[in-house]
């Protein structure tokens, strides 16, 4: 944390908390050694002068972010090995301190290259192709997406045709639309790629496999015949990222190169189909688990500054005539923030939750063991969708919540922003991915209707439930679980029921599907909602901390219960479960759990424990020293490096003279 002078409001704001934050931290990140060991290894970063030398964000062409983003890469390895970092969360500590914000365009060679060859790749591949991996000599990127194809992978129209003559594949980009578009690294940077591609062999196609192919020359870096590449141009965010396209005319690989651990192809052709299609599913899981606990991070860090900020900013007044008061006393300021603080909070357990679903499941699936690997799926894709878009939305009232200093880049806001929006369209555009929650909701529906037993965290649907809530005005855990399970079972069961009925006036069942299309989206936010609930109260349930703490996050968890029941009114009280009266209680809740929290408002976000060098903001600092950070910032400024600027003599000059040339 920063050193120095605190600014006096942000440390009242601290003596006046009513729990220790340092247990709090210990809690979030895992326990004491965890904590210690994640700040550790961002200290590292934090006092490497390296890092602070380039050039800053902010002030960077695209070219230049690209650049320096490769240079940040190259020295992070040569740290990270200089200092023996080895554990895959040391790793991605370490990685996210040196890029805050920022997509490393080798980062993808990690993230998704060497886990595809991991779980899709035969052993003999793997040894083959992972020691250059993990070295760089191979830097690897995931070419799944194409120019007019992304969440539906089976649409894909990139082919790989077998040869038998040859026992190599040939693969073509059949079509505009079948550019690859999008892969992160493409552009300039990745020397090979794992493609997706619709397999064909014998004549038939078996659908989408997974192929390594060697994009450029590992002496020269120059592209190989057939293959273009490029970058697809300035986006919203990520300029440290060359995204790129690929065309592919008559490329030939060997046969070896399509990975086979699952389905194979046989020298003459003979294909090999897997036990169970839904294995390859694994890369894709884990990318989704990492961008739950991105959305958490994002929307954290966010609050974070938001919340200091309004510590120390003064506006108008609340008593005529008084001194300014802080805009967090404003109850509309706690109005905007805290229940933001609360999700960012509900999203932190459900990412660990989803983190350690995820080990237990990935090694059962090792062992053969399929049967949960639907509900890790529709968890997976349904909690993406469901953070991804709170956060983008909670970052943006945050930057809001600033005035106008949250539009400054200065704030910090704008770079979380456009690096966290992303995760609503990439590895599942948000609707279809609700819409795959809601295809097994609809089977467990049937399932249960068929009299069979459901699984885990889905076994409420079709069980039999109060009709009217038994709300007080205490709204207690057991009363808002079960509030939340009411809305989502009756959602699921009318969806299912527009189904039918569409079915029975004559409809096939696809046009079924999209005529209630919309009742199956909110049907599977109500369900992702109630996990997010009830696995906020479990986990502070199960927690070991002390009583101050405790007392805190159950405030916290409930005022994520109660905001999100007032923020749906609709969806709770459409058929009278709730009734006027247990409005009045939600909202008296509400305002009383807004009194409980503002005095620990700072000490909750302090427990995030985000390093200023991470949260990259002069609002957010944690010595609270928000005006000279602001006026230090705009002195950077290369515009400021001159007293008269170029464009005088260009520009201004001719104009004011009357000489200028229309």
């Amino acid at each position: 944390m920063s050193q120095g002078s605190i600014n006096s409001d942000l440390a009242k704001e601290r003596q006046k908390a009513t729990f220790n934050v340092e247990n709090l931290s210990v809690l979030l990140h895992g326990g004491p050694a965890k904590l210690k060991r994640k700040r550790y290894i961002e200290n590292l970063v934090c006092e490497d002068l390296f890092y602070r030398q380039l050039k800053p964000w902010s002030y960077c062409s695209i070219e230049e972010q690209y650049e320096n983003a490769l240079i940040k890469h190259i020295h992070a390895k040569k740290q990270i090995e200089k200092h023996g970092i080895k554990d895959r969360n040391d790793l991605m500590t370490y990685r996210v301190s040196a890029f805050p914000h920022e997509a490393d365009p080798i980062g993808i060679n990690t993230s998704m290259f060497i886990p595809a060859l991991e779980q899709q790749g035969t052993e003999e591949q793997k040894a083959n192709w992972l020691p250059l991996a993990h070295q760089e000599t191979i830097i690897g990127t995931y070419a799944q997406t194409e120019i007019g194809h992304g969440t539906f992978l089976r649409g894909l129209e990139t082919t790989a045709t077998y040869d038998p003559k040859t026992k190599e594949f040939v693969l073509n980009t059949p079509s505009l639309s079948a550019t690859k578009f999008w892969p992160a690294g493409l552009g300039k940077t990745a020397n090979h790629c794992v493609v997706v591609a619709q397999l064909y062999t014998q004549g038939k196609c078996h659908g989408i496999h997974i192929f390594m192919l060697q994009l450029r020359s590992l002496e020269d870096h120059s592209l190989l015949p057939g293959i273009e590449t490029g970058v697809i141009g300035n986006k919203f965010g990520f300029g440290t990222n060359d995204n790129g396209y690929l065309k592919l005319n008559s490329v030939r690989i060997p046969r070896d190169n399509m990975l086979m651990r699952y389905s194979k192809v046989l020298e003459d052709g003979t294909y090999i189909r897997p036990e169970n299609p839904k294995v390859t599913y694994g890369v894709m899981v884990l990318v989704r688990s990492f961008i739950v606990r991105n959305a958490a991070v994002f929307l954290a860090e966010a609050c974070t500054i938001a919340i200091r900020y309004s510590a120390v900013r003064r506006q108008s007044e609340l008593t005529p005539g008084g001194i300014e008061p802080q805009i967090l006393d404003y109850q509309t300021q706690q109005y905007r923030l805290l229940p933001l603080l609360s999700t960012a909070y509900a999203f932190h357990f459900a990412s660990t939750n989803m983190t350690e679903t995820y080990e237990r499941i990935s090694q059962q699936i090792e062992g053969g063991r399929l049967d949960q690997l639907p509900q890790l799926h529709a968890l997976a894709a349904g909690l993406k969708a469901f953070t991804t878009y709170a956060s983008s939305a909670g970052i943006e009232i945050c930057r809001i919540c600033c005035g106008g200093h949250g539009y400054s880049h200065a704030s910090g806001l704008p770079k979380i922003y456009v690096c966290a929006v992303p995760g609503c369209t990439y590895e599942g555009e948000n609707t279809v991915m609700m819409l795959q929650v809601a295809r097994y909701l609809m089977k467990c529906y049937r399932d249960k209707q068929q009299g069979r037993s459901l699984p885990g965290f889905v076994s409420y649907i079709g069980e039999s439930m109060e009709k009217k809530s038994f709300m007080g005005a205490d709204v207690s855990f057991t009363c808002l679980i079960k509030a939340y399970k009411h809305r989502a079972a009756r959602l699921i069961e009318e969806a299912a029921k527009q189904m039918q009925s569409c079915i029975q006036a004559g409809s096939p069942a696809h046009v079924a599907w999209n005529k209630s299309s919309v009742q199956l989206f909110l049907a599977a936010n109500a369900h992702c909602h109630l996990f997010c609930v009830e696995n906020f109260i479990d986990s502070i349930r199960d927690c070991k901390v002390d009583s101050n703490t405790l007392k805190v996050l159950n405030e916290v968890c409930q005022l994520y219960g109660v905001h999100g029941i007032i923020e749906n009114l609709g969806e709770f009280m459409q058929d009278n479960f709730l009734t006027g009266q247990h409005v009045d209680y939600l909202q008296k809740k509400m305002l009383t759990l807004f009194e409980l929290m503002r005095p620990n408002a700072v000490a909750l976000v302090d427990a995030f424990d985000f390093p200023d060098h991470k949260l990259e903001s002069c609002l957010g600092r944690y010595d609270g020293q928000v005006y000279q950070a602001l006026y230090d910032y705009a002195k950077m400024a290369p515009m400021n490096q001159t007293e008269v600027h170029s464009t005088y003599y260009k520009h201004l000059r001719p104009l004011m003279s009357g000489n200028s040339k229309l």
